[in-house]
C-alpha cells in the first residue's frame, strides 16, 4: 500500500436505491474530511455518477482505483466492485441493490481484515433485500460480530451523539423474545463491554453507566415484573464490585423525560425501541457504533430513507459525524497503545 499519513476509512455504498450515495457525496464534499483521513468508497462507479448528476455537484469527483495501493490523498477514492450496468430504481427495494450492498460490505470487510484500510463507515442497507445464502444477519452489527468477533469479542450496538451514548442488551430482536434474552450473564457482559469501550474508544477515565429497567416503573417491587429484582439489581451490584460504575435500574420514561441521562457517560437499554426512540428524538445527526470488536465500524444512525431518495433532501451530517467518530476512536485506541 502506498504510504499514507492519514487513516484510511472505507465507506460502503449501502443500498443504491436509498439515500446512501447522497449522504456519502454530501459528506465528502466537505474538504475537512480529506484533512483528517483518506476516504475510499466501495461501490459502483456508475451509481456514484448517477447520484452526482441529480445532486448537481459539479466540483466533486472521485479518484477511481482498483485497490488500496492506488489511493489518492488529494480527493476521495472509489473502488468499483462491479463493472456491469445495474438498474437504479430510487425509493424501491430490489434484490440487485441488496446484492450490490452485500458485495460492497464483503469487499471492505476483506480489506479491513487484511489491514488495507483502518476502519469502515457503512451507508444504510435494506435489511430484507440484502438477505442471501451468505448474508443472513438482521443488521450490520451482527454481521461485523460474525466477521470480526469471537469468544472474547462480542459486539455491542451503541448509538452516539454529543450528549448521549446508548448501548443495547438486545438489538434487532422481536419483542416477544426480549425477556428471555435478559439474563445476568448477558447484562454483565454488555456492561463490561460498554465500560471498556468508554475507556478505550471515548477516552473516559472513570465512566458511569445508567442501566434502564425492563418493566414499567422498574417493576414496582415485583408487581409489574420481577426482572429488576432478580436479574438487573444483582447484576448492577456485581458490576459495582468489579469496579464498573453502574447504577439503576431506572424507569426509562422518567429517565429521559427528566434528562437524567445527562448525569451519566452512557446508558444501557434493554431493547431496541427503549433506547432508539429517545435517541432519535434527541439526536438528529447521531451515529451507530459497533463497540466490543477489535475493529472500528460506524454508520449514520438512519436508514435507507426510500421516501426521500433522489429528492436532494437527505442531510449528510450524520454520515460526516460517522467518519469523524471513526477517526476519533482510532486516535483514542492508538493513544492507549502508546
Amino acid at each position: 500500500m502506498a504510504e499514507n499519513k492519514h487513516n484510511i476509512i472505507g465507506i460502503t455504498q449501502g443500498d443504491v436505491n436509498g439515500v446512501g450515495y447522497e449522504v456519502i457525496l454530501k459528506s465528502l464534499c466537505d474538504n475537512k474530511i480529506m484533512d483528517i483521513c483518506t476516504p475510499v468508497v466501495y461501490g459502483l462507479a456508475k451509481a456514484a455518477s448517477y447520484h452526482k448528476k441529480y445532486l448537481n455537484i459539479p466540483d466533486f469527483s472521485f479518484q477511481f482505483v482498483k485497490n488500496t495501493d492506488q489511493l489518492s490523498t488529494k480527493r476521495p477514492n472509489l473502488i468499483n466492485i462491479f463493472d456491469d450496468e445495474v438498474k437504479i430504481d430510487l425509493g424501491t427495494s430490489s434484490k440487485v441493490a441488496g446484492q450490490m450492498a452485500e458485495r460492497a460490505l464483503y469487499a471492505a470487510g476483506r480489506d479491513l481484515k487484511n489491514k488495507r484500510i483502518d476502519a469502515i463507515v457503512t451507508a444504510p442497507i435494506h435489511k430484507d433485500s440484502i438477505q442471501s445464502d451468505k448474508f443472513t444477519f438482521p443488521g450490520h452489527t451482527e454481521f461485523f460480530e460474525h466477521y470480526f468477533g469471537g469468544p472474547d469479542h462480542k459486539a455491542l450496538m451503541m448509538m452516539v451523539c454529543e450528549n448521549l451514548r446508548i448501548g443495547f442488551v438486545t438489538n434487532h430482536l422481536p419483542m416477544s423474545q426480549v425477556p428471555a434474552a435478559i439474563t445476568k450473564e448477558v447484562v454483565m457482559k454488555k456492561l463490561e463491554t460498554l465500560n471498556q469501550s468508554l475507556k478505550q474508544d471515548f477516552a473516559i477515565d472513570n465512566p458511569t453507566i445508567a442501566v434502564l429497567a425492563l418493566n414499567p416503573h422498574a417493576g414496582d417491587n415485583g408487581v409489574l415484573g420481577k426482572e429488576e429484582q432478580e436479574i438487573l439489581r444483582p447484576t448492577i451490584e456485581l458490576a459495582f464490585q468489579q469496579h464498573i460504575n453502574a447504577f439503576g435500574p431506572f424507569p426509562a420514561d422518567s429517565f429521559f423525560a427528566q434528562a437524567t441521562y445527562r448525569k451519566f457517560d452512557a446508558v444501557l437499554a434493554m431493547y431496541y425501541d427503549q433506547g432508539m426512540i429517545p435517541f432519535k428524538m434527541l439526536a438528529s445527526d447521531g451515529v451507530n457504533y459497533t463497540a466490543g470488536l477489535p475493529i472500528v465500524r460506524t454508520s449514520p444512525a438512519h436508514g435507507t430513507a426510500y421516501d426521500i431518495a433522489g429528492q436532494n433532501k437527505a442531510n449528510g451530517q450524520a454520515m460526516r459525524n460517522a467518519i469523524y467518530l471513526a477517526v476519533d476512536i482510532l486516535k483514542n485506541r492508538k493513544n492507549i497503545q502508546q
